[in-house]
């Protein structure tokens, strides 16, 4: 067997190999696509790394031989493809931080970002954003200690041995040099990333800025249901868009995704269907024609035309009447279904709305209308009785040991912890407040792929749990991967509750 990789531990439905460099990832991810092991749903290459996703229940230790055994042809992966320009303006707020680590100064920052050519390696964090390797080594410097919640789009930065372009607004711990009006993602273009894999990229001084192109939206032809109010935040959901992550396109998905098969269930529809995820209430539904709706996740007090109406009921919304949720007593998000299904166009195969990447519709607001699809043909039998209500109080959730948990001091401290979920969290993650766990002096970690569930411990040491927008790849340890199972109750905690971990056993 090769001695060149090893395969570590990535939760419960994937797991992390890692080479020696970029080119060994780059020949090992194209060995692995022409192999197409079986529950293997996603292949990420990263800085030295490649992260295989796979079904819930495929036969991890199994995968793990079958990785360790394939051959692999040394030197293979993307061929060159065109060489792009992108000007620059430098005026980013860590310039001046970035030229005092190098010694360079500001000035010999800028000279030796423009001075030698790049390269994409890899896709990842999000859609569009490309991993160039293959520039000055002087310009190697780590990542900020604390990243940032908001990076403004088109912002240029380092990170390690790394440069990169941010292609929409989002969290970020790179160093931040310059900005770009030029336009990484563009679904409308074929294909939507202007970086591709191998292709030769050159910076430049911007002469000028200009701001982007808007985008024209598209007004609907006719809907069925009216939205009358959002509360908190609406966004249609259904189970994701897996398979993309290598081009940094996450799967997104309903953040409870339990709640939403159990709604679909209850209307008929396939469990795949697009619902609308609603955050403590809020939501105020208006139909314009008759049609089925179920409830499922936190319980909303829900009504039509002032009539309660039960969670996990079926009933028939007639045209003119107007569904209205209250705040629930437990959880956080609470899923619509409408037989037929939500059945706004799908962006990459999926309706689901990604907040981090921009992918997918925009988030619901009042005044929009959303059409339904067909109805099914039959009623299925349900029986709803094992379903449980969101906790109030203390939420544990099972998890198993990351691949960087020798990257903490003291690893049993986030089992002997009891955290408070932030306010800041989201649907990208749960931040975690209850004391910094304190990470090894190891230096900077490499790029790697991310996974739903997974707890990524940043350098101050607060941690954060991935939810269903993670980014694609990230840059700080994870220590601890939440169970599959359990990520849908994770996604239920509200900002304030108390959350515990417990280790439920060791990687096979």
């Amino acid at each position: 067997m090769p001695s060149d990789r090893t395969v570590l531990p990535a939760g419960d439905t994937a797991v992390l190999v890692q080479v020696a460099g970029l080119p060994e990832v780059l020949a090992l991810a194209a060995a692995l696509r022409e192999a197409a092991l079986p529950g293997v749903l996603d292949v990420v290459p990263a800085a030295r790394t490649v992260l295989l996703t796979t079904t819930p229940g495929t036969d991890l230790a199994a995968l793990r031989r079958a990785v360790l055994a394939l051959p692999v042809q040394a030197g293979a992966g993307p061929a060159s493809g065109a060489a792009v320009e992108i000007p620059v303006t430098y005026d980013g707020p860590d310039l001046e931080e970035v030229g005092r680590l190098t010694g360079l100064g500001a000035g010999g920052v800028v000279e030796a970002h423009t001075g030698t050519p790049w390269r994409v390696g890899f896709g990842g964090f999000a859609p569009g954003f490309a991993y160039l390797a293959g520039g000055d080594e002087r310009l190697h410097v780590a990542r900020r200690d604390e990243p940032r919640t908001s990076v403004p789009a088109g912002s240029v930065g380092l990170a390690g041995e790394f440069s990169g372009v941010y292609p929409r607004p989002s969290p970020g711990g790179w160093q931040l040099i310059g900005r770009t009006d030029v336009v990484l993602w563009d679904e409308t273009r074929d294909p939507p990333a202007l970086l591709q894999p191998g292709a030769e990229v050159r910076f430049l001084r911007a002469t000028r800025t200009s701001p982007p192109p808007e985008r024209i939206a598209t007004e609907p032809s006719g809907g069925d249901l009216e939205v009358l109010a959002t509360g908190a935040s609406a966004l249609v959901q259904d189970l994701g868009r897996p398979g993309l992550a290598a081009s940094g396109v996450g799967r997104s998905g309903a953040a409870d995704r339990a709640a939403l098969r159990l709604a679909n269930r209850l209307v008929a529809n396939p469990e795949d269907a697009a619902g609308i995820e609603a955050v403590f209430g809020g939501l105020s539904m208006r139909a314009r024609k008759p049609m089925t709706v179920a409830l499922a996740g936190a319980p909303a007090p829900a009504d039509i035309d002032g009539r309660p109406m039960g969670h996990h009921a079926v009933l028939t919304l007639r045209p003119g009447q107007v569904l209205t949720l209250g705040p629930p007593p437990s959880g956080l998000r609470t899923y619509l279904a409408v037989r037929g299904g939500i059945a706004v166009p799908p962006v990459l195969g999926s309706r689901a709305t990604d907040v981090l990447s921009g992918v997918g519709p925009a988030p619901l607001g009042p005044g929009d209308v959303l059409p339904v699809g067909p109805e099914p043909a039959t009623f299925p039998i349900v029986d709803v009785a094992p379903v449980a209500v969101p906790p109030s109080d203390v939420v544990t959730l099972r998890a198993l040991p990351g691949p960087r948990v020798d990257w903490t001091v003291d690893a049993a401290a986030l089992v002997r912890t009891t955290w408070t979920a932030s306010s800041r969290s989201d649907r990208v993650g749960m931040r975690l407040e209850g004391g910094p766990l304190r990470r090894a002096d190891r230096g900077e970690l490499p790029s790697e792929g991310m996974v739903r569930g997974a707890i990524q411990v940043p350098p101050g040491g607060e941690p954060v749990l991935f939810l269903a927008d993670h980014p694609v790849t990230g840059g700080y340890p994870v220590v601890a991967v939440v169970l599959d199972a359990d990520v849908d109750r994770a996604a239920q905690v509200r900002p304030g509750q108390q959350v515990r971990f417990t280790l439920v056993k060791e990687y096979p």
